[in-house]
């Protein structure tokens, strides 16, 4: 089976002066083509750090990521956005939707970073996912005039509109009840299945995390 994403040997070490605070240390990790991931651990064990350094948001004191092939710790700024535009898709728990966009407009924008797409393209791509999440009766409604799991669909959408290789969703449920988690969380897996992505999820939720393939417990920067 393919290899999406490898991580060796990551630690993280932010140094303020005389005070150095590790956060990960000598993390492994492995996540093959249509595999899903979920990480679990309490607050500070170093679970959000993690994803933003498997992301190319941040790089690792030590260790290298390697994404599709590609060492993501030796590109510069410009390389790494462009393989975050066209590799990965990113959730969080609070959906980051730019307020004076529409739906599709908001789902169609990683497209339009894209020379290569026309509008009419990327909005019809960005429709065609927003009828896959449940949205096309609501594509032309800013987020102020959605609700919250509504937002979370039109980001789940924005997320996928790219076709990644990888989804990295860290705590997507968070910021919902327990009816629209539910609802969120399958709809994701629907369309990760459908579109045979991977995808590491990291959440609070043990029982969203028990229907992964594969769960993975973090406390204090290490795999427990």
């Amino acid at each position: 089976m393919t290899v999406i994403l490898e991580a060796k040997n990551i630690s993280k070490i932010y140094d303020e002066g005389k005070i150095k605070t590790t956060v990960l240390s000598g993390l492994d990790l492995t996540i093959h083509q249509g595999e899903r991931l979920a990480i679990v651990g309490s607050s500070g064990s170093g679970k959000s750090t993690l994803l933003h350094l498997l992301g190319g948001l941040d790089t690792p004191t030590t260790g290298e990521v390697w994404i599709n092939g590609v060492c993501v710790n030796r590109l510069n700024e410009t390389e790494r956005g462009k393989l975050r535009n066209e590799q990965l898709g990113f959730i969080y728990q609070f959906h980051h939707l730019l307020a004076e966009f529409d739906a599709t407009e908001n789902v169609a924008m990683p497209l339009l970073m894209r020379s290569h797409f026309s509008i009419k393209e990327a909005y019809d791509r960005a429709n065609d996912l927003l009828d896959k999440v449940g949205l096309s009766h609501r594509t032309h409604h800013r987020p102020s005039e959605l609700s919250g799991g509504e937002r979370q669909r039109v980001a789940i959408a924005r997320a996928l509109v790219t076709q990644p290789a990888l989804v990295l969703a860290d705590e997507p449920t968070g910021n919902l009840d327990d009816d629209n988690a539910k609802a969120v969380f399958d709809l994701l897996s629907d369309l990760q299945n459908t579109l045979g992505m991977a995808l590491i999820m990291v959440t609070h939720d043990r029982e969203l995390a028990s229907r992964a393939d594969r769960v993975l417990e973090m406390k204090s920067g290490h795999w427990v």
